[in-house]
């Protein structure tokens, strides 16, 4: 395994975790202990984490871990959040839904609904949703965008993803942010998801984030929706004894806690 790639794979368990043991380090990517030892002195050379005693500790707010690895985390918050949020929706609608760990939960929930216009950029969703034997109708219309696909990312992005999605209008948007702030709004860590939660947003009569308690608060490097255009937040009970909570319930018309 390259170093980058093992760098990559620390600074994901720290995103996630924010510690992170050395005998982790060696588990989870299946190394020595002396290999370790130099990622860890090289994290901590790039500025991104402190060594202490043991392990790792993050310094700064990292990208999002890969959606393999956010799908375990919180994963019962996640899945309430999806369940209560397909409540939300009516046959006849169309929807945007982007490629986020709850949204991919969120499309497991509408293969039991029927006469909805799915556009999604997120194959997870996609492949969830229209998972049949061939020829067998499917419950709802599901459209995949198009677009640029990188290694290991099971999305489509760019300019050719962001110019589909203003060939279509929705009746909702439903998004994942990586926070959501009641002075900032939605935001992402990386530019090319805010570039196509923003033209989602946009396109969509009402938007809808779905953000489990760990989120509220947050405001991550890209801002793509300001807090007047959010229509309902979708938290779980975790959420509730926050102080972000309270902010946000005073800025928003409407929060569903499931």
């Amino acid at each position: 395994m390259l170093q980058e790639t093992r760098l990559h794979r620390i600074r994901a368990l720290l995103t996630t975790l924010s510690h992170v043991s050395t005998e982790r380090i060696i588990r989870e990517l299946g190394i020595s202990r002396e290999t370790a030892r130099r990622d860890i002195i090289e994290l901590e050379a790039l500025g991104v984490a402190r060594r202490v005693h043991g392990g790792l500790i993050a310094i700064d707010a990292e990208p999002e871990p890969p959606l393999t690895v956010r799908s375990e985390v919180r994963a019962r918050e996640k899945l309430a959040i999806a369940r209560a949020a397909a409540q939300l929706l009516k046959p006849g609608q169309t929807l945007f839904m982007d490629a986020g760990s709850t949204t991919t939960m969120l499309a497991g929930e509408l293969c039991t609904m029927s006469g909805l216009t799915i556009i999604t950029n997120s194959l997870h969703a996609a492949l969830k949703l229209s998972a049949a034997e061939e020829n067998v109708s499917l419950n709802n219309s599901i459209i995949l965008l198009g677009g640029n696909m990188q290694a290991g990312a099971q999305e489509t992005r760019g300019e050719l993803t962001v110019g589909e999605i203003h060939r279509f209008r929705a009746d909702v948007a439903m998004m994942s942010p990586v926070g959501i702030d009641s002075k900032n709004g939605a935001s992402s860590f990386h530019p090319h998801e805010a570039a196509i939660a923003r033209a989602m947003a946009a396109q969509a009569t009402q938007l809808v984030l779905l953000a489990d308690h760990s989120k509220l608060g947050l405001t991550s490097r890209m801002n793509y929706a300001g807090i007047e255009q959010v229509a309902t937040l979708v938290t779980d009970s975790g959420a509730t004894a926050l102080p972000a909570f309270s902010a946000l319930e005073k800025m928003l018309p409407h929060i569903v806690v499931a």
